[in-house]
């Protein structure tokens, strides 16, 4: 069945492009269509905004499921869909499948399977999600788990090209979305919890031929680091990183087995040709066996799309003792800022606190906790840039072996990697939240190539002195560093959030709900249940003159990796099982998309 026949609106958008000096000019079109949702994030900075408003505060109580699809398999189903022209490219968690689903009449146009080794699932530490597609050059692109990535024909879902990006064998595994900037898709690594060396790659949109690796940890060249060029903040300025700046922080060649993976999402500054991102834990979650910052682990970075050079790095959390992975969304967005109209970069970090850099030059200007239990930390220094931390829950100072009890927030941090959203007439982000702490013992670890290399054990519980649920739905004034509105929620809040200019806010719950609360205070305007818990992205098109909003519903991910796994014991699924052990009372295992739109 060929789509250029039943869809002329996207053959003319994806496939008559191709003598394009760059490949993202069709992807641009497509973007700035707000009937689309061409990316992830639904643009390039994150923001996680759509201008649709037919659906708005007024009549959002009406919404109705209007088609449903199930996926087939039950495990997190994380991402979401794209929408292109009339068509929606759905995938799904292991073994990553996509379907090409024709929005008129919901009929399946092509469906592609990878053939992967099950081996590969043992490999993933929290669940065996993918966290979403891309598109760009009439190709649709999928990182799989075994690390492959693979450009498929966006008509057929023929593959065009494939390449391997690391060794699933050695942990090497894959859960992010790749992007597409330019003429290049950008793709990361996972696998911090088996010593997998971080690393972020772009390879041609056209070939699959790798045009740069910049690594997170090591030698400068292999980081693509200039020294003298790439600049930090420290001691209340910006500061040239140093020769080996990486090397001198880790003991002899740790940093060969130093974590630092890059799972998260990804941003780009057209104007600046940046492109952002996170680098998580370093490896083993044991501090006193790497001793040092483990640089340049659990930071930000910007990187020259062109050539991977990094012209600015930041380090959150220097020798992280907790496992706050840095991998979180970095949102970009041009706010005031004491007073002063800032090209921003905006993080919320595992760690609990909410980052506010200048994007272009990278000095540090807010750092403030986004979630009141936060206490392994008093504050940020805003001189040296590093956290002050709690002697009593500092889990390097009490040693391994020693169980440090109360810490908050737990390994899977104040927020995850459920991304966040800013409405640009608000000036605000909306930000779903863990109000979770955790009990951490360390113990003594050995290296083995392809094996857990965690060296901790952990028990998560609810905050204490909260409303004695798990999760809060938050707004926060990115430019002072404050929360304007909290919403509690039962369980911890693993949704993608949503805004549109029809001044609604969406977001779902790990109970399996999908809702619309007011931007202004987040009062409760519309609720619906869908099948299974949602740790999916919520995202919106417009299709014949209509608007709809969807997400997936698949309980999974860290928070539900019991449920996932079929996991009992409270320390499995690095301590969330224990936590979360209530999930299962409000809902189960599940694999679908829910679509709704407003009445005729």
């Amino acid at each position: 069945m060929s789509m250029a026949l039943k869809h002329p609106l996207i053959a003319g958008v994806v496939f008559t492009c191709a003598g394009l000096a760059h490949a993202d000019g069709q992807l641009d079109r497509a973007m700035q269509d707000p009937a689309n949702w061409a990316v992830q994030a639904g643009d390039n900075y994150n923001q996680r905004y759509s201008a649709l408003k037919q659906i708005n505060a007024g009549n959002v109580k009406k919404l109705q499921a209007a088609w449903t699809f199930s996926t087939g398999v039950l495990r997190g189903h994380e991402g979401s869909p794209l929408v292109i022209g009339g068509v929606m490219y759905i995938h799904t968690p292991f073994p990553n499948n996509v379907f090409a689903v024709d929005l008129k009449t919901q009929e399946i146009l092509w469906k592609y399977e990878p053939k992967q080794d099950s081996a590969v699932i043992a490999q993933m530490c929290c669940d065996t999600v993918n966290r979403g597609l891309a598109f760009a050059d009439g190709k649709i692109f999928l990182q799989r788990a075994d690390s492959v990535l693979d450009a498929l024909d966006a008509k057929t879902g023929k593959v065009v090209w494939s390449v391997k990006n690391g060794d699933p064998k050695l942990g090497a595994v894959a859960t992010n979305a790749p992007h597409v900037f330019g003429d290049k898709v950008i793709t990361g690594i996972s696998g911090g919890e088996w010593g997998v060396r971080g690393h972020l790659t772009a390879y041609d949109v056209k070939t699959g031929k790798q045009v740069w690796r910049g690594y997170s940890t090591g030698p400068d060249d292999e980081m693509l680091i200039d020294p003298e060029k790439t600049v930090t903040w420290s001691d209340g300025k910006l500061v040239p990183v140093g020769k080996d700046s990486s090397l001198k922080s880790w003991k002899d060649d740790q940093w060969k087995t130093g974590g630092g993976t890059t799972w998260g999402w990804y941003s780009y500054d057209k104007d600046l040709n940046l492109v952002y991102y996170g680098s998580g834990n370093p490896s083993t979650w044991n501090p006193s066996q790497r001793p040092g910052d483990n640089k340049w682990s659990m930071s930000i970075w910007a990187r020259d799309l062109n050539t991977g050079k990094v012209k600015w790095v930041y380090q959150m959390t220097p020798h992280d003792e907790w496992d706050f992975d840095g991998v979180n969304e970095m949102i970009l967005a041009d706010i005031d800022v004491k007073g002063k109209k800032t090209k921003a970069l905006v993080h919320f970090d595992r760690n609990g606190f909410g980052y506010t850099l200048d994007r272009t030059t990278g000095a540090l200007l807010v750092a403030e906790k986004y979630d009141p239990a936060v206490n392994w930390a008093t504050h940020v220094d805003m001189k040296t840039g590093r956290p002050e931390v709690v002697a009593k829950y500092s889990t390097q100072q009490n040693g391994p072996d020693v169980n440090t009890k109360g810490i908050c927030p737990a390994a899977l941090g104040s927020k995850d990697q459920q991304p966040a959203s800013f409405h640009p007439k608000t000036g605000l982000f909306y930000v779903p939240t863990n109000h979770v702490c955790m009990d951490y013992e360390p113990f003594e670890i050995q290296y083995t190539a392809g094996q857990p290399y965690v060296g901790a054990t952990l028990s998560m519980y609810p905050a204490p002195k909260s409303h004695g649920g798990m999760g809060n739905f938050i707004a926060w004034d990115a430019g002072k560093g404050k929360i304007v509105w909290s919403k509690p929620e039962k369980f911890s809040v693993w949704s993608g959030a949503l805004t549109t200019a029809g001044d609604v806010l969406f977001y779902g719950t790990l109970e399996g709900y999908l809702k619309a609360v007011s931007l202004k205070d987040g009062k409760e305007l519309w609720k619906f249940k869908t099948p299974s818990g949602i740790i999916g992205n919520v995202f919106t098109y417009m299709y014949e003159g209509k608007q709809y909003v969807g997400v997936y519903s698949g309980i999974g991910g860290w928070a539900g990796i019991g449920m996932a796994a079929g996991l009992e014991k409270d320390a499995e699924g690095l301590g969330a099982v224990g936590g979360y052990r209530d999930l299962q009372k409000h809902t189960a295992l599940g694999g679908s998309l829910t679509v709704f739109a407003l009445p005729d």
